[in-house]
């Protein structure tokens, strides 16, 4: 079995991991822009010839550390490069460098190049040569954090290029893209309910000859001359000879009983040409059908009770304006509602105010990406009992409007940063409008009891006090504004919002009961899995603050015996298991918690002995328990009552708490305390007994810093 990466552009990662699960890959596991997936070499072939949905197939060679150009010429230089390439051949590089100190791409890709080359010269004095058309083989770096992972282009170019592209409109959609939109739509169930297809703005013809290409059974690469495994050493001709055939028989059974049930319209009589010699070129112009029309005389086809009406209008960015487009999409709505009873609409627009134009209500969007602009896909059900209706909406309030501006501007601040470093969860506001005292986090992640269903995101809402002085008439009125800002920003319905609402009761301000829905996410944090709960309990099990703290345990963890006091969901735990920590030890007085927390480990591959949950009172374990720890992990409640422990005020009692865990700590260990008491004071006591490093600044998180005393974090190394 080997190992293999599949890119593709953002957004469709999980349409492709379900693709390469269909088409026979092993522990298949989506990332960004990609998926991660397990095979034997026929697997990542017929991936290449049948994948609608990737870009490339790389096949990592070497994995190692390169902090400079001599570290990575030396690592390339460590693989024998005669089993891949001979001297007579040719190679070509794509380098990617993220977060790095070598950053020139074109400099890092020569250093690979010349490593590759020089090793074939020391030998024997030839080289091999450079084409960066079709090389013998493509070598793919992607340089991430200073650690380098070389791979084999299996695919040697995009594999969106099917190779039947010969002309192309002024805004052409990739066809990896188009079928990513033809799968969302559902195409392949409304196909074989006996459904056409209609494209008003077809432009070459990408989305019907996808269609037709699709519902014929023909696999996308099959007209493709060039892979990058053809001059590979390493290629195995007879299985890929063998994937060919099969797959050359599946296409002529499907197009002989293919019907012509794809339609293309387009006003430019240019872009219809270059569609028709398209569709020729792909072996489908015999079930299309291309006319000049405009928007405005769409008629549905004759004996089409049902199907498909899809499109890609221009979106203001690249071709006209938002003003003169509006119209048009207008016209798409009104074209849908009057002749297109029955059909699924499903249009692309990376413009909200244009989507809202169509004048239809849309019951399922979705985030796509064309090129790097991000984009909404939306589809409609016209007419009949599941026809969206056109309702008015009642107008925001101006304070539920100023909400969603708010976070509209935090969305597209952070957006940027949250891709770049892969972070799901993330806190969008907090009291950012006083009059709105509120916090916000956003959870992306998949439901647990679905997963069938792709990922989605989810709010969490936790409304502050209110001032003695505001009518809880009035907070109550500005929390429900809140939620209805936060929905219109990020496009949620208001079962995907948990509100965590306050009342007043003896003793102080009390939360609300929850809604005990039994409901988890899995969500993803640093490449690691979690489970969370927004609605049954006050915290939902991943403290979103202590990103940067979970972040350094893992750095700190590697060969450790790790002890976590307080372990709620080991969240930590399963961090320092990631970062290489020779053991863990969890503690926590809650069986519930502790469940929890064995689930999170599982989730992410850590059990067995080597990983310990136990249920107690963590001081007086501390005064009980003989074992020695080189990390130690205490991030304490402010207070706690419990009927089964002593109770605990993380002032009073963080002395004794740090003395306890100095005795457990190993010669030349290391403690991270962490507490939220936002008027908490080191006791002094503490400066004589450890050295301490007050790391709270640089443990808050990017997307906290409106309240900076989120929490206090130390390290501490007794003296």
């Amino acid at each position: 079995m080997q190992q293999f990466f599949a890119t593709c552009p953002k957004g469709l990662e999980y349409l492709l991991r379900d693709e390469l699960i269909a088409l026979g890959a092993s522990e298949v596991r989506e990332a960004l822009s990609g998926v991660h997936f397990s095979g034997e070499l026929v697997d990542a072939y017929r991936a290449c010839l049948w994948s609608r949905l990737a870009s490339r197939i790389l096949m990592p060679l070497s994995e190692f550390a390169a902090a400079d150009e001599h570290a990575l010429y030396d690592g390339v230089q460590a693989i024998d490069w005669s089993v891949h390439l001979g001297e007579e051949g040719t190679l070509a590089v794509d380098a990617v460098s993220n977060a790095s100190l070598m950053r020139h791409t074109r400099y890092l890709a020569q250093k690979v190049k010349d490593a590759v080359v020089d090793q074939f010269r020391d030998r024997n004095g030839n080289r091999p040569g450079v084409d960066l058309e079709q090389p013998s083989i493509r070598l793919n770096l992607l340089l991430r954090k200073d650690r380098a992972l070389l791979s084999l282009d299996l695919s040697g170019t995009p594999l969106h290029r099917r190779g039947y592209r010969v002309g192309q409109g002024e805004a052409p959609l990739k066809e990896n893209l188009a079928c990513a939109m033809l799968l969302r739509a559902g195409w392949p169930e409304i196909f074989k309910g006996g459904g056409a297809l209609v494209d008003p703005m077809c432009g070459s013809g990408t989305l019907v000859i996808e269609a037709a290409l699709m519902a014929a059974d023909v696999a996308p690469g099959i007209r493709r001359s060039y892979f990058g495994f053809l001059g590979w050493l390493g290629h195995d001709g007879d299985a890929w000879e063998a994937l060919r055939a099969e797959a050359e028989a599946r296409a002529e059974t499907g197009l002989r009983a293919l019907p012509a049930a794809f339609f293309g319209m387009d006003e430019d009589p240019n872009v219809l040409n270059q569609a028709k010699r398209n569709a020729q070129q792909a072996g489908v112009i015999g079930f299309t059908r291309f006319e000049r029309q405009s928007i405005e005389h769409l008629q549905r086809p004759t004996d089409a009770a049902a199907g498909l009406l899809i499109c890609n209008p221009p979106y203001g960015e690249r071709i006209g304006q938002q003003e003169a487009l509006a119209p048009t999409y207008r016209a798409i709505g009104d074209k849908a509602r009057a002749e297109f009873d029955g059909w699924r609409l499903a249009v692309i627009t990376s413009d909200e105010d244009l989507g809202r134009a169509i004048g239809l209500r849309a019951h399922k969007r979705y985030a796509l990406y064309n090129g790097a602009l991000e984009c909404r896909f939306l589809l409609f059900e016209i007419g009949g009992d599941a026809a969206p209706r056109v309702v008015e909406e009642r107008p925001m309030t101006p304070g539920a409007e100023a909400v969603a501006n708010r976070l509209r501007k935090t969305i597209k601040h952070l957006r940027k940063r949250l891709d770049r470093e892969e972070v799901h969860c993330w806190r969008a506001y907090d009291a950012d409008i006083p009059e709105y005292s509120a916090a916000i986090d956003v959870y992306n992640g998949r439901e647990e009891s679905r997963p069938d269903r792709p990922p989605a995101s989810w709010l969490h809402v936790q409304e502050y006090a209110a001032p003695k002085e505001i009518p809880e008439h009035v907070a109550s009125a500005r929390l429900a504004e809140l939620v209805r800002g936060a929905a219109a920003a990020f496009e949620l319905p208001r079962d995907h919002i948990a509100v965590k609402t306050r009342y007043k009761a003896k003793g102080g301000g009390k939360y609300g009961r929850m809604d005990q829905r039994s409901s988890f996410l899995i969500v993803e944090e640093s490449g690691l899995k979690f489970r969370v709960n927004l609605f049954d309990y006050l915290d939902t099990g991943l403290f979103l603050d202590h990103r940067p703290v979970r972040a350094r345990l893992r750095e700190a963890a590697r060969g450790t015996r790790f002890l976590n006091l307080f372990c709620y969901t080991a969240t930590a735990s399963v961090y320092a298991a990631a970062g290489g920590a020779r053991t863990t030890t969890s503690v926590d007085l809650s069986a519930n918690y502790l469940e929890w927390a064995a689930r999170n480990l599982a989730l992410n591959g850590f059990s067995g002995a080597a990983h310990q949950l136990i249920q107690a009172d963590c001081l007086q374990w501390l005064q009980h328990d003989r074992g020695e720890y080189d990390l130690i992990f205490v991030d304490p409640p402010t207070f706690s009552n419990s009927k089964r422990a002593e109770d605990f005020d993380v002032q009073k009692e963080h002395v004794r708490l740090l003395g306890l865990c100095a005795e457990r700590l190993a010669f030349g260990g290391t403690i991270v305390f962490s507490n939220n008491y936002r008027r908490f004071r080191l006791d002094p006591l503490i400066a004589e007994q450890f050295a301490v490093r007050d790391a709270s600044n640089a443990s808050i998180p990017f997307d906290f810093t409106r309240n900076s005393r989120i929490h206090q974090c130390y390290e501490l190394q007794p003296r």
